[in-house]
């Protein structure tokens, strides 16, 4: 079974847009919908606080906590098609950075409701 950490938008999910946060990304990974091909194990689900400077930190940290590196890292949803989008960056961007940073592939989106 797959390792997947997900990294959500802190500001998204405080702000109260509807998404109180890692529910619907965690029941899409467990059951293998939206942007999981197969059921995952989350191992992580880490917050990205504006202005982004926190996100290679908190994975890893999160990766140093678990003990265990992803397979994947998912950009949730709302980090990766909220409208209006992240003033600090894109999410090409963010993958672009934490793929480097950790050698795994970063997904954007987690599901579709």
């Amino acid at each position: 079974m797959k390792k997947v950490f997900i990294v959500g938008c802190g500001a998204y999910m405080d702000a109260g847009y509807g998404c109180p946060g890692e529910w619907r990304c965690l029941k899409a990974a467990a059951l293998g919908e939206g942007k999981f091909d197969e059921p995952v194990q989350v191992i992580a689900f880490v917050r990205c606080e504006c202005p982004g400077r926190t996100i290679i930190p908190n994975i890893n940290m999160a990766s140093k906590l678990a003990g265990i590196k992803p397979d994947v890292i998912h950009l949730s949803k709302c980090l990766a098609e909220s409208k209006p989008g992240c003033p600090y960056a894109t999410p090409e961007d963010m993958a672009r950075l934490i793929e480097s940073n950790f050698g795994v592939p970063v997904i954007p989106g987690t599901h579709k409701y």
